[in-house]
């Protein structure tokens, strides 16, 4: 049975009941609460004053590690000189200082930027500019989205719909968009502990080619996907899967969005997953690496035919309605431009590529345990699942979750299987101090 927490003094006299958690069985959290006071480098320390190694960045978002002076220091100036600016009629320099950064980043052809606060919002500001796109071409008949069985993409309402993880749509059914399902590429059986991209699965692409057989090709606005499935269990796509999906949305006009909230900014090396799978969508959304998880921040990021199609009738009238209050918030594009040098200063994606070597390496040493029934791995990412017992279906990801805590290590425990993307500037020693408390934790449980 996991140990409970040391119970924590900071907060003796602080009321839980107000606070509603995310994702967070709350009645469970409150009766043992995890309270994190501070964080530096690859470590949290909790209000007891342990350090807790992070093997999640955060929540798949703190890439150069925790309290960097840097981001710090431009988000303080940044507030001193301006606290706020509207981007509706008026603008202030930071934000077209990191468009023009993230276009250079991002692959040939990207060079115009819309900026949301969060992947969610990104994800639906992409959908929204999809059916804008084909409404403004004269295919406003173009209204059905693709989405992918485990594939997460935010909570808003458009992002919800076209995301395949059950848990997430089953209160909201009845309300979400009209969206067909790709499967997913999880296919254990062929290739169970895959290591980097797996062999076989590239025909799961095909499926596209029934759905629009379904649908009719002419009814489809885009297809969306992660590079790298994330929340959903850390799913690589198999060689050539990307590829196939580009080429059928290419012979039916349908756009191909990826969904690069946790995969861009060197998770998978380079800045962009795009470049390291050698596949261009039309599309793509960040957010999370994009200030180190230190501002709220996301954004679309799109070709210059989007752009034009747009750029139509009287050069007063608004051309696209849609917009949020914070968008190119000063204070989170001087994070987002901090955090874009540190990436360059450190060669943080080019770390990431040497590093993964050695990271999965680590993880497959973790093979032969006898709960361990896969483990995948891509750049920093990875992902193990672990056989329970009929009483803890479901469960047993929590009870590593905690028993790791327990032993100074922070990884995420997502139903039966534990999910790992460590911040980008991991030691070796660091990732060892994972996986030999992983071993031990797992081991534990038999």
């Amino acid at each position: 049975m996991v140990k409970p927490m040391k119970k924590p003094t900071g907060f003796a006299n602080l009321d839980l009941s107000n606070y509603w958690l995310p994702f967070t069985p709350n009645r469970r959290y409150k009766s043992a609460p995890i309270m994190l006071s501070s964080a530096e480098g690859m470590y949290y320390k909790t209000e007891n004053g342990d350090k807790l190694l992070d093997g999640t960045a955060g929540l798949w978002c703190c890439n150069v590690g925790h309290g960097r002076r840097q981001i710090a220091e431009a988000v303080k100036n940044s507030l001193m000189q301006l606290d706020y600016a509207s981007s509706f009629l008026v603008s202030h320099p930071q934000a077209f200082e990191l468009s023009e950064r993230l276009c250079d980043l991002a692959p040939d052809g990207f060079n115009r930027v819309f900026f949301t606060n969060s992947g969610s919002e990104a994800v639906d500001t992409a959908l929204k500019i999809a059916l804008a796109y084909h409404q403004a071409r004269g295919e406003e008949q173009r209204t059905l989205f693709i989405g992918r069985e485990k594939g997460y993409h935010g909570v808003n309402f458009g992002g919800t719909s076209v995301g395949g993880i059950d848990n997430n749509r089953k209160q909201f059914t009845k309300n979400l968009l009209n969206v067909d399902y790709l499967p997913h590429t999880l296919d254990i059986e062929r290739n169970a502990f895959s290591r980097g991209l797996p062999e076989h699965g590239k025909e799961y692409a095909e499926s596209l080619l029934k759905i629009i057989n379904s649908h009719k090709a002419s009814s489809i606005a885009a297809v969306i996907v992660e590079p790298v499935i994330g929340a959903g269990g850390v799913i690589p796509p198999p060689k050539g899967y990307l590829k196939r999906l580009r080429e059928i949305c290419d012979q039916h006009g349908i756009l191909l969005i990826f969904d690069e909230v946790i995969t861009a900014f060197g998770r998978v090396g380079n800045a962009f997953a795009a470049e390291r799978f050698n596949v261009t969508p039309d599309i793509i959304t960040i957010a999370k690496g994009l200030t180190s998880g230190t501002i709220p921040m996301g954004a679309v990021i799109l070709k210059q035919k989007f752009y034009d199609a747009f750029m139509e009738g009287p050069e007063d009238t608004i051309e696209f309605f849609h917009g949020y209050t914070y968008s190119g918030h000063p204070s989170a594009c001087a994070a987002a431009l901090a955090t874009l040098d540190i990436y360059e200063n450190e060669n943080l994606f080019q770390r990431t590529i040497d590093l993964s070597s050695i990271w999965e390496d680590a993880l497959h040493s973790l093979k032969d345990l006898t709960r361990v029934k896969d483990i995948r791995n891509f750049g920093l990412l990875g992902g193990i699942d672990l056989s329970a017992d009929t009483d803890t279906l479901g469960q047993i990801g929590y009870k590593v979750f905690r028993a790791c805590l327990d032993k100074g290590v922070l990884v995420r425990g997502a139903g039966d299987s534990i999910l790992l993307s460590p911040p980008l500037i991991i030691e070796e020693d660091q990732i060892d101090q994972i996986v030999t408390t992983l071993k031990t934790v797992i081991k534990e449980l038999n």
